[in-house]
């Protein structure tokens, strides 16, 4: 039995920790706001007519991801959004949304909107996965 970390009481290396374990907070009693993530892909006539390019409907061909988050009763100036590679945190006065996003995306290239007559914040993140340049090239 070979013991990595230099402090024995220590239970895990931090390597082990996921991204964005630093955002969890259980006692937070704000609740959490419905949301809906959807995959969008960017398409021209070459490939809904023809059928020139690789693409198919899958996900796996999806440039963006598009989380829908609904946020009653909020001003946008109420609104703090953080994105990281792999997590979204987003809180407000009366919500809060940690969410562990299904693939990395680009923090540094996403975008956000919010709504307000329908009281919805949408985010817009390009994903970034390992293999897309077959997909995008």
């Amino acid at each position: 039995f070979h013991v990595k970390s230099e402090n024995k009481k220590t239970i895990w290396d931090t390597e082990e920790v996921p991204e964005g374990s630093e955002f969890d907070d259980t006692w937070d009693p704000r609740e959490q706001p419905e949301y809906e993530i959807l995959f969008k892909q960017q398409v021209g006539t070459e490939d809904v007519f023809f059928g020139m390019s690789r693409k198919d409907v899958s996900t796996a061909c999806c440039e963006d991801m598009v989380i829908k988050i609904k946020l009653p009763e909020t001003k946008f100036s109420d609104i703090a959004l953080d994105i990281q590679d792999k997590v979204l945190d987003l809180r407000t006065p009366q919500k809060k949304l940690l969410l562990h996003l299904p693939c990395p995306v680009d923090s540094k290239k996403g975008k956000a909107r919010f709504l307000s007559e329908e009281e919805l914040l949408e985010v817009t993140l390009r994903m970034t996965r390992e293999f897309d340049f077959i997909n995008f090239a």
